[in-house]
């Protein structure tokens, strides 16, 4: 095993749990939790901690709006309070707003089904990026996280690793090349491998010891 394997394998196996799981998600590929996955990215995409957004979703589900049907359904002051519960509070009106308007959008272009949105991409991975921008409050950075995740059950996306992920790997010495660094990771799943990276980016210290422990 080389340098860079180790790194690798150091930053999966002590850090390599996606957000998606970290938010109680069990992600498949179907409505619910599509959608949910879609929210977290939305919620992620702010300048907020990770911490913090990923509380915001558990509480928006635990509200019970977990579908487009219900998150739009619910009023904006039930989204309101359910961000605030999650400790969601900087950017709690903005951010139920475009829950509650993307819900009405994803419910009347793609029937409430992000399945329906990558079968219209046809594999095209720019395709899908802008198309999930089409969510409001979904910009590159949401759509990123959406993608970086999604590979999990979305094969044809893998590997996927947007440019908080690349420079995650410049902070370990890492390879910039997606596939290079899939292939450092072996049969890590490749979402689990962005996740990792992604906390690495985020994390100096994350970054330290993981290459102390494969030094």
């Amino acid at each position: 095993m080389n340098r860079d394997e180790r790194v690798v394998h150091e930053l999966v196996s002590g850090y390599g749990r996606t957000y998606a799981e970290e938010a109680g998600i069990r992600l498949r590929d179907s409505p619910q939790p599509l959608y949910r996955l879609l929210v977290l990215s939305l919620l992620l995409s702010a300048r907020i901690r990770a911490s913090v957004a990923v509380a915001a979703a558990r509480a928006l589900h635990e509200d019970g709006l977990d579908s487009p049907r219900r998150m739009a359904g619910a009023g904006r002051q039930r989204r309101v309070d359910a961000l605030g519960r999650g400790g969601y509070r900087r950017y709690d009106e903005r951010t139920a707003t475009q829950l509650g308007d993307g819900a009405e959008l994803l419910t009347e272009r793609w029937g409430g089904d992000l399945r329906r949105l990558h079968r219209e991409a046809e594999g095209d991975v720019g395709a899908l990026r802008d198309l999930l921008q089409e969510e409001p409050g979904i910009g590159p950075a949401g759509a990123g996280i959406f993608l970086r995740e999604a590979q999990r059950v979305w094969p044809d996306v893998a590997p996927y690793l947007d440019g908080k992920a690349l420079s995650g790997a410049e902070r370990l010495g890492l390879p910039k090349d997606p596939e290079k660094l899939a292939g450092l990771a072996g049969d890590t799943q490749p979402a689990v491998l962005a996740a990792a990276l992604v906390r690495a980016a985020l994390n100096g210290q994350v970054a330290e010891d993981c290459l102390r422990r494969a030094a």
